[in-house]
Order: C-alpha cells, then sequence, then structure tokens
C-alpha cells in the first residue's frame, strides 16, 4: 500500500511558528516584510504569487507585489531588485519566474542581497548551499527534505535519485540530500536509460518539469517518491511529474499533486522571511 505524504499539516505547523515569530518581530518595532518581483503575464505565476501574498497577510508578514509587467527589460528588473534590497522594511526579496525573454534569472538574482535572498536564487547563496555554508536554500527544495523529514523517511546511506538538475530544485536538492548523508544520483534529459537509474532509488525526487513522466516502470518496490512537479492541464487542474495513479500501489509514498511539495514551499517561504528579519 502506498501512504500519502501529504504537506498541509507540516506547511500549517510552519505557518504557525511563522505567525507567532512575525507578531514578536512587529512588537520590537521590526515588522518582518516581503516583496515579490513579477515580470510576467503567466496566469499559472500569478496564481502563486497570490498564494504567497495570502499566505504572509495570514500570518503577519506585509506582502507587497511589484508587477513590472512582461516589457519590463533586464535593467528595469535589476534596478528594482537592487532598490529592494537597500529598503530596511524589506527582508525577503522573491524574484518570480518566468521571466522575458531576454533576461537571465540567474543574472538578475544577483543583484538581490544573499541576507534577503529567501528563495536562494542569487548565485552566491546557490554556491554557500554547496560548500555547506549558511544560506537560504532554494524554499522547494528544502521543501522536499522538510517533507522526507515529517514523514520519517531515513536518508543516511540510503540513495537518492533527482531527477531534474535545475538550480531551483534539482541542484540544491541534490546538495541538501548529500549533507543528511545520502548517496546522490542527479539525472536529466541526457541520461541513458532513465528507468534503470530510478529503479535503483529508495527515494527518488522527481523535478524536471515534465507531466506523469515517471511511470511504475521508473520506481522501485517500496521506494519513497516526492513528486515536485506541478503542471497544468486543459481544466484547471494540476498533475505531477509522476504518474501517480501507475506508481500507486508499488511505491512505499507518494507526495500528492496539489498538496504535497507546494504549500510547504510557500510556508517556508516565509519563514525564511522572518528568520532574515530577525537578522
Amino acid at each position: 500500500m502506498t501512504a500519502t505524504l501529504g504537506g498541509t499539516e507540516l506547511a500549517a505547523g510552519i505557518r504557525g511558528e511563522v505567525a507567532t515569530a512575525a507578531a514578536e518581530l512587529a512588537a520590537a518595532g521590526t515588522p518582518p516584510g516581503l516583496a515579490v518581483v513579477v515580470a510576467t503575464a503567466d496566469e499559472s505565476s500569478a496564481w502563486y504569487v497570490r498564494s504567497i501574498a495570502r499566505a504572509a497577510e495570514r500570518t503577519g508578514i506585509a506582502c507587497s507585489v511589484v508587477d513590472l509587467g512582461e516589457t519590463a527589460t533586464p535593467d528595469e528588473i535589476r534596478v528594482e531588485l537592487a532598490a529592494l534590497s537597500g529598503d530596511p522594511a524589506v527582508h525577503g526579496i522573491i524574484l518570480q519566474t518566468p521571466l522575458p525573454a531576454d533576461a537571465v534569472v540567474e543574472d538578475l538574482a544577483a543583484s538581490i542581497d544573499p541576507a534577503k535572498d529567501v528563495d536562494g536564487a542569487n548565485p552566491l547563496s546557490l554556491g554557500r548551499l554547496a560548500a555547506g555554508l549558511p544560506a537560504f536554500a532554494p524554499a522547494t527544495a528544502e521543501a522536499v527534505l522538510a517533507l522526507l523529514d515529517h514523514h520519517g523517511i531515513p536518508l543516511s546511506g540510503a540513495h537518492a535519485v533527482v531527477v531534474g538538475r535545475s538550480t531551483v530544485v534539482g541542484k540544491p536538492a541534490a546538495h541538501l540530500l548529500l549533507q543528511r548523508d545520502a548517496t546522490v544520483t542527479v539525472c536529466h534529459s541526457r541520461t541513458k536509460e532513465l528507468a534503470e537509474v530510478t529503479r535503483s532509488a529508495d527515494v527518488l525526487v522527481a523535478a524536471v518539469g515534465r507531466p506523469e513522466l515517471l511511470t511504475a516502470e521508473h520506481v522501485a518496490e517500496d521506494a519513497v517518491v516526492i513528486d515536485v512537479g506541478t503542471n497544468p492541464t486543459p481544466d484547471g487542474g494540476l498533475v505531477g511529474d509522476v504518474d501517480a495513479g501507475s506508481v500507486t500501489g508499488r511505491a512505499a509514498g507518494l507526495t500528492p499533486v496539489p498538496g504535497g511539495v507546494g504549500p510547504v514551499t510557500t510556508a517556508l517561504l516565509l519563514r525564511h522571511t522572518v528568520a532574515s528579519a530577525r537578522g
């Protein structure tokens, strides 16, 4: 039987901690503030930004959405990020993707003060993470580890396979798993015999951004599967990178989409913001 490794309970607990911390900070004269910079008309992105803003407001964090429009130039985005980095009322900065075609996220994210880089987008933050130094990890990658811990999945000595090598999820998740003494394999679009590699995993992290790419043939009996994918469907729903129907009954545990990694990611962004406000 496949256990559902949900994230809603964990996320609610994190939000409760955040609300307490935010109230303490406000009482001490430092109300935490979060800014989300947007330069896209993508509706799925807009939905995500709205969910962050709602969660922030419920926990006592002031959230401002800076919409520069889909025609914003890289220089305009860079100037805004630098201004927010210098604003003492802002403690967390998120650069929302996708960006205009001529904008490079890694280049622009370098303008975010690492102390306020609550989604770990600045290359300096990623470098510190890789080196095992203090830094805010990308929240989605951290959510993978938080869910594994919440559901009591042992990592030391386990073989973890991460499908996807983005700087948002795949690479940082691999580094976080290594820090927990897992043996990590990273797969990508050029990996040969993908199913053969993924079937060797005790813990399989799907973060490739292709709907239902991974099926039962990719999953070992009793493996734990963390599905990071959030792929929109024509009817307005979401499906993951894992074919849940195919994997159910084979995997020991599987995160749902929605209701798995997503709510934990949002909660961790808020936790990072109050941590930044504490200084």
